[in-house]
């Protein structure tokens, strides 16, 4: 994401050293131009740098010996639905027919993307795990870049990008072929979409502002045309594309991005800023993102279209029926995934041990005398994959949110409010079907958000410039302390995130809580 080419005031105190967080809002006795701020970091070079640096890390992290677990040769846990799908909708020209069971329960759009691996690779581990893994990268670029965007520092930026990719959740994710990395990929990529039309409105205004004709109008200006936005739709389109919890992301960023065109026109000076919003605004925000993004999603079905046997394509008088038939089905299928239906499922969680992450999932177990598990060099060795949060990571979560929620509401900053919006999109509305069988992967498009808020509350630990010396140089030691317990917790989890041989001794000792067993 590129910055918006705005200059602050040559007097300006908004423009921020690198490492420094700036002021949620500029001081109120501003002038609108420099209330409409703070402005991006200048130091372009060394952002791409470090952002192309961590990307690259992220990639080999992601990617180190790809193919390893599978079951035998077979895929592994819910690799076992998506996988064969994938393959099926690639023998088939982009469609399932399913005969057999009656389980295509998600979009298209996150099987397609499995395809393109077995397509370039084969039905084997690396084959059906490569877009996953490609998925994992790119995550890890866009967080740095949204990081930086919304800290204004490169070094926080960075602190993000290293975060994310020691977040055992993000890893292991990018690392199956199951469809949930890339609903984190679209919904960071909407996240970030709307972080840029954010700076591109006050930008706009700022204009408008200095060249005095943004009171023109008791409702402000009009804003034009914000591509920034329109993407944000296309992402959230491809998040309902891959699953249908896009549309809390939906719901909950489109009221996002008007609360920020209202805020922004009151810095601007508008007369009646929330009047403003909802006369020029809020019937654009709705077709760019609630309407490109249903456009978005009803296009990621064009092969079922075209189709004659895909499932379910002719159960009613025309296409457009079926389809609608296909979705209530689906959606029937969901609301009878139960408890008192189908019982207790070994690795269920529910909602409120999410955050903690205190009920992982195993995806993987192979133990002595099993040739799979052999190698470890002692006589009873395992070998294992499981879903775990980097408990440095989030075993924080509840202080994050406590802290998160007070910067938001006692000292109104908008940033640590916009990372609770995208954390709490993926989170409540799964207290609202609580008799539902639930996964902690569930939780994969919430862990940028906790990386986020994680790097938010570190930049308070920091402090600003003016701060002083002293201050900012504790500030750092304890910044850099914790970022060196995530890396090290990340490394001593290695094992048991990607299923490497340990002995029995070791797998005892990775499980460090009774519900992890």
């Amino acid at each position: 994401m590129t910055a918006v080419q705005t200059a602050a005031p040559a007097d300006s105190d908004l423009v921020v050293d690198v490492g420094e967080v700036p002021p949620a809002e500029p001081p109120p006795s501003a002038d609108p131009v420099r209330r409409l701020g703070p402005f991006p970091p200048t130091d372009r070079l060394r952002g791409w740098l470090v952002t192309l640096s961590l990307t690259v890390l992220g990639g080999l992290v992601r990617f180190w010996n790809l193919g390893w677990p599978t079951d035998k040769g077979t895929p592994v846990f819910d690799e076992k639905h998506y996988v064969p799908q994938a393959w099926q909708m690639l023998r088939n020209g982009g469609y399932e027919d399913d005969p057999g069971y009656k389980l295509v329960v998600h979009p298209p759009l996150g099987k397609y993307l499995i395809a393109t691996g077995e397509w370039l690779f084969g039905y084997d581990g690396w084959g059906w795990r490569f877009a996953p893994a490609v998925a994992g990268t790119l995550c890890v670029f866009l967080i740095v870049r949204i990081g930086r965007r919304l800290t204004r520092s490169t070094m926080l930026g960075a602190l993000a990008g290293v975060l994310l990719i020691c977040d055992g959740v993000s890893h292991v994710q990018a690392r199956m072929g199951m469809l949930d990395i890339f609903g984190e990929l679209f919904v960071i990529a909407a996240f970030g979409c709307l972080l840029v039309d954010r700076d591109v409105v006050r930008s706009r205004l700022a204009t408008a502002a200095s060249e005095g004709w943004g009171g023109e109008s008791q409702w402000g200006p009009r804003l034009g045309f914000r591509w920034w936005r329109l993407a944000a739709g296309v992402s959230l389109g491809l998040m309902c594309a891959v699953k249908w919890n896009g549309l809390y992301f939906i719901a909950a960023f489109g009221l996002l991005s008007v609360v920020w065109d209202a805020t922004a026109r009151r810095a601007a000076g508008v007369e009646r800023p929330w009047l403003g919003t909802a006369v020029r605004d809020v019937a654009l925000a709705l077709w760019a993102i609630v309407g490109i993004a249903l456009l978005v999603y009803f296009g990621s079905w064009w092969a079922w279209f075209g189709s004659e046997t895909g499932f379910d394509r002719h159960v009613a008088a025309n296409a457009l029926s079926s389809l609608l038939v296909y979705q209530q089905d689906v959606l029937a299928f969901h609301e009878s995934l139960t408890n008192a239906n189908y019982g207790t499922h070994p690795w269920e969680s529910k909602p409120w041990t999410w955050p903690m992450g205190l009920r992982p999932m195993l995806y993987y177990i192979e133990q002595s005398p099993s040739p799979y598990a052999a190698g470890c060099g002692s006589s009873q060795c395992v070998s294992a994959q499981m879903l775990i949060g980097t408990p440095a990571m989030w075993w924080l979560a509840l202080p994050m949110i406590g802290w998160s929620l007070w910067r938001a509401f006692a000292r109104l900053d908008w940033r640590h409010a916009a990372v609770m919006v995208g954390y709490m999109a993926g989170l409540l509305p799964w207290f609202t079907t609580m008799s539902r069988q639930m996964f902690f992967f569930y939780t994969t498009p919430m862990a940028p958000f906790l990386v986020l808020g994680l790097v938010l509350a570190c930049g308070d630990i920091i402090g600003r410039a003016r701060a002083g010396s002293e201050r900012r140089n504790t500030g750092l030691l304890v910044v850099a302390i914790y970022v060196g317990l995530v890396v090290a917790n990340f490394v001593w989890l290695w094992p048991v995130l990607n299923g490497v041989p340990i002995s029995a001794a070791q797998w005892q000792a990775e499980l460090w809580l009774p519900s992890w067993k």
